[in-house]
């Protein structure tokens, strides 16, 4: 038996809704880490961060 076209629209609803709420997570965890990174002390982390990124460009850029 095949399915109605309302069962059809309204799965796709269902994760039209469903996608939305996803968005919608990502992007509040998104607004948290950039009022995070807004917040942090940047002159305490300066030579932290300068040596990861040092660390990750050995490891996957110049393949040592």
């Amino acid at each position: 038996m095949a399915k109605s076209t309302t069962d059809t629209s309204s799965v796709d609803n269902l994760l039209q809704e469903r996608q939305v709420k996803a968005l919608e997570k990502i992007a509040n965890s998104l607004d948290a880490l950039t009022i995070w990174f807004e917040e942090i002390d940047k002159e305490e982390w300066d030579a932290r961060i300068q040596w990861y990124l040092a660390e990750w460009y050995k490891k996957y850029i110049s393949g040592e």
